[in-house]
C-alpha cells in the first residue's frame, strides 16, 4: 500500500470541471483526470450553510480537512473522501451560486482581482495506491472528516464496476425504483446507501463485502433486484394493512426464514390488529416478528413498575409463594401469575414476587 501526501491548488482542481451527473456519467475535475463523483457515489448532500462554510474557510486562508484520492492503473484519480467540499468549491468557482464574502454578496467572477486568493489556495490531498482490500483497511483506520462515508459508500467506491453501477441506479437515487416500490416498508435514505446496504445484508445474510466481491464484475444486479421485489411482494401479501410500524422491520431476514411457512393472511391480520391495541407491548414493530415465531422478546413487553413491586411484596409479607421462604425485595423478581401470552396483564392483581431462583425455574419451564 502506497500513500502520499501532496498539495493541489484550487485552480488545478477546478480545471476541466464538468458536471455530467444528469446523464449518470459523474462529475470530473483536475483537468478531467479526477473523477469527483463516480456513478457509484452518493448525490450532493451539503446544505447551503455547509457549502458556504467551505468557501469562507478558503477565503480566510484557514485549513480545510485533508482529502483522499485513489490513483487508478491508468494514472487518473477517483475521489474517495472530500466530495462535498470539492463540489462546493468547483460550483462556486464556476459561478453556480452567490454567497457573502467580507459582507458583500458575490460570485467568483465578482471577486475580480481577488480571485487568486481562492485559486492559489492549496488543498492537502492524500493519494493512495493498492489493492481493494488494502484500500478498505486504510479507510477503516483513518479518521475521515466532513460528510463521513458510510461503510456501504466505502464498499461502493472500493468494489466499483458494472454491478455496482447498475445497483446504484436501482437502489441509490432519490425516488429510485426501489424507493417507489418499498417506501412503506424501508427506512433510511437511498442516497446515503441505506436501501442498498439493507437489501445486501438480507440477501447475503450479513456478508455484504463477500457478496460484492463475488458479483463485482457482473453486468447487472438483476439477482439482487429480483430478490428485493420478492421480499416486498411477500410482505404486501402477508400484511395487507400498511402501518407506520412496518418501516424499518428487517423484512428480508423474515422472508429468508419464513417465506415457505404456511400462514393464512386473514389470521395474521387479525393477530396484528389485536396486538396493536395491547398496551403492554412497547415495541409495536416487533409484532410482525412475533406473529411469525412467537418469541415475546420482539415485543419489549411493559414491565411491572417499582411501586407495583413494592405493593405486591408487602402484600406477600416478603414470602415467596413457591418456596415459602422470606427474602428482601432486592432478592425477588416480579412475575406474571397468568402469563402475558395467555392473556395476563401487567397489573398488580396479576403480579407475584418470586425469589430469583424460583423465578428462573419457572421461566425455564
Amino acid at each position: 500500500m502506497k500513500i502520499d501526501l501532496t498539495q493541489v491548488t484550487i485552480g488545478e482542481l477546478v480545471e476541466g470541471y464538468a458536471d455530467n451527473s444528469a446523464t449518470e456519467e459523474g462529475i470530473v475535475g483536475y483537468g478531467g483526470r479526477l473523477n469527483i463523483r463516480p456513478k457509484y457515489q452518493r448525490e450532493f448532500v451539503y446544505d447551503e450553510k455547509k457549502r458556504n462554510a467551505v468557501i469562507d474557510t478558503v477565503w480566510k486562508g484557514f485549513p480545510l480537512n485533508v482529502m483522499y484520492w485513489v490513483r487508478n492503473e491508468d494514472g487518473n484519480y477517483e475521489l474517495l473522501d472530500g466530495q462535498q467540499r470539492t463540489i462546493s468549491i468547483c460550483q462556486f468557482v464556476w459561478g453556480e451560486y452567490l454567497m457573502e464574502l467580507d459582507g458583500k454578496l458575490t460570485n467568483f467572477d465578482g471577486l475580480r482581482g481577488l480571485q487568486k486568493r481562492i485559486t492559489d489556495y492549496k488543498l492537502q490531498v492524500y493519494i493512495c495506491e493498492g489493492t481493494p482490500e488494502e484500500q478498505v483497511d486504510w479507510f477503516q483506520i483513518i479518521n475521515i472528516a466532513g460528510e463521513k462515508l458510510t461503510t456501504q459508500e466505502m464498499y461502493n467506491a472500493i468494489y466499483n464496476g458494472p454491478w455496482i453501477n447498475h445497483a446504484k441506479r436501482r437502489f441509490s437515487k432519490t425516488n429510485c425504483v426501489a424507493q417507489q416500490l418499498g417506501k412503506d416498508y424501508m427506512s433510511g435514505s437511498p442516497i446515503r446507501q441505506d436501501y442498498l446496504e439493507t437489501v445486501l445484508g438480507w440477501i447475503s445474510k450479513g456478508k455484504i463485502r463477500e457478496y460484492m466481491v463475488e458479483h463485482r464484475f457482473d453486468e447487472n444486479c438483476d439477482e439482487l433486484w429480483q430478490y428485493y421485489q420478492d421480499v416486498i411482494h411477500w410482505v404486501g401479501t402477508h400484511f395487507t394493512d400498511n402501518r407506520k410500524e412496518m418501516k424499518g422491520v428487517q423484512w428480508g431476514d423474515m422472508y429468508n426464514m419464513h417465506k415457505d411457512d404456511p400462514f393464512k393472511e386473514s389470521e395474521l391480520r387479525e393477530k396484528v390488529d389485536k396486538l396493536m391495541k395491547d398496551s403492554d407491548i412497547k415495541k409495536k414493530s416487533g409484532i410482525y416478528w412475533y406473529v411469525m415465531d412467537g418469541d415475546e422478546r420482539h415485543l419489549d413487553l411493559r414491565a411491572f413498575d417499582d411501586n407495583t413491586k413494592r405493593e405486591v411484596y408487602e402484600r406477600q409479607l416478603g414470602i415467596c409463594p413457591v418456596c415459602g421462604k422470606h427474602f428482601a425485595i432486592e432478592q425477588m423478581e416480579a412475575d406474571h401469575i397468568t402469563p402475558w401470552c395467555q392473556g395476563g396483564r401487567t397489573t398488580a392483581d396479576n403480579c407475584q414476587m418470586l425469589c430469583k431462583e424460583c423465578n428462573r425455574r419457572k421461566s425455564g419451564k
